[in-house]
């Protein structure tokens, strides 16, 4: 228990830092809007964003080896608070995107920090219930981020401002406190094939989970302006999309334990098909539908993820775990950076439903993919506990391998 309350500190700098890189994305497409940038530009910062976090979570571990850890989280949150504060100084949008990249790397390096703090303290005797914490409090400040925006005032210098301090104090908890730096990992070889290699319809599946959850994360604020949402309305619209996706975890956790997780990977995508058919119906249905449909689409689109990369870690020895794990955050990575500029395109040319239409044909060819699979192997005889994995950074494999095994 006394270890517990020491990861105080770890979780409280995961709250805020959450509360601050989770509000600057829609507020950022609503500031855009007001500022007159057009609808590619804002995605574009979207992508921006997912760059940046790619780079962190490739440079961090290098950096903790040649600083240490706490200076380390000193820097990312030194950046990240550079570019919040910088938004309202340059009002263009491609150097936006340049202060979104530097935002995208401060989160990825600050949670790269914490992960590698939180594996080199836990025990065995701990490790499931700090983990179980942990992914709470990430999903909590996840959920309470995107509330921000209904307090925050687009473009106001005042808004990045606050976002900015959310960050500065995410600093304190982790350099007072007093529980001694822990070694620094080894960084995971990046081998981007492995997931292909073990599991391609695992690694199409992260592709398809970042394209939904990506696109509706940060264009998703465009699709309620234009469906007539306000501010406030606009901030439970994601919340409830991001609420959607925690309550599924349970019941799509236990499928996937249950059943062969091919077939439940096939029917979320079914079930995400037809949550993009009723999140378009519902545009001129009122809000109460309009939220309901957002909840609906979390539901069947955000477990994707921790399905897939169950799957792929069927076909893994305890030995891959770490680097597999990385290897499916790189592909997440690639489809998160691809898809806000592509689905933002899209709204621009074709409008709201664009977007939709492409989120849908993304799971359509993950369910084809699934049916080619099963026709190819069948399902491995013994297969790891479903776990929900967080899409933070690479190192999140070494905190889940051993609750992926079976006794």
């Amino acid at each position: 228990m006394r270890l517990i309350i020491s990861f105080t500190a770890l979780f409280l700098s995961v709250i805020l830092m959450q509360l601050s890189s989770g509000g600057v994305g829609p507020l950022d497409a609503l500031s855009g809007v007001q500022l007159g940038f057009t609808t590619t530009q804002i995605g574009l910062l979207g992508s921006a964003h997912f760059l940046g976090f790619f780079i962190g979570c490739w440079w961090a571990p290098r950096l903790m080896g040649s600083a240490g850890h706490s200076r380390s989280f000193a820097a990312f949150a030194a950046v990240g608070a550079i570019g919040l504060i910088a938004h309202m100084l340059v009002l263009d949008a491609y150097a936006w995107a340049v202060m979104r990249m530097a935002t995208g790397l401060s989160v990825a390096g600050a949670y790269t920090v914490i992960e590698a703090w939180l594996q080199a303290k836990l025990t065995n005797d701990i490790r499931a219930r700090a983990m179980g914490t942990y992914r709470v409090v990430d999903m909590s400040g996840s959920l309470v981020a995107q509330m921000l925006i209904a307090v925050l005032e687009p473009a106001s210098y005042v808004s990045y401002n606050i976002l900015a301090l959310l960050i500065c104090l995410a600093l304190l908890p982790l350099t007072l406190t007093r529980m001694p730096q822990p070694e620094t990992p080894a960084a995971p070889r990046l081998k981007p094939m492995m997931a292909l290699e073990k599991s391609p319809l695992a690694a199409a599946g992260v592709v398809v989970a970042a394209v939904s959850s990506a696109s509706f994360r940060m264009v998703g604020p465009l699709y309620g302006r234009d469906v007539g949402l306000g501010a406030d309305q606009i901030a439970w619209f994601l919340s409830a999309f991001v609420l959607g996706g925690a309550v599924a975890q349970f019941p799509v956790g236990w499928l996937a334990d249950k059943f062969d997780r091919r077939w439940v990977l096939i029917w979320l995508s079914a079930a995400a098909i037809a949550s993009c058919a009723l999140t378009v119906g519902a545009a001129d249905r009122g809000t109460a539908a309009i939220m309901a449909a957002a909840l609906v689409f979390g539901v069947t689109t955000f477990p994707i993820f921790s399905v897939a990369s169950a799957h792929a870690h069927d076909f893994a020895k305890s030995r891959e775990r770490v680097e597999l794990s990385a290897a499916l955050m790189f592909l997440y990575a690639l489809g998160a950076i691809a898809a806000p500029w592509l689905a933002s395109f899209l709204i621009g040319a074709w409008g709201h439903a664009a977007m939709f239409a492409m989120i849908g044909l993304a799971h359509l060819l993950l369910a084809v993919i699934g049916f080619a699979r099963m026709m190819t192997r069948p399902t491995p005889e013994r297969r790891t506990r479903y776990v929900y994995a967080p899409r933070t950074t690479f190192l999140i494999g070494r905190l889940l391998g051993r609750q992926r095994e079976r006794k």
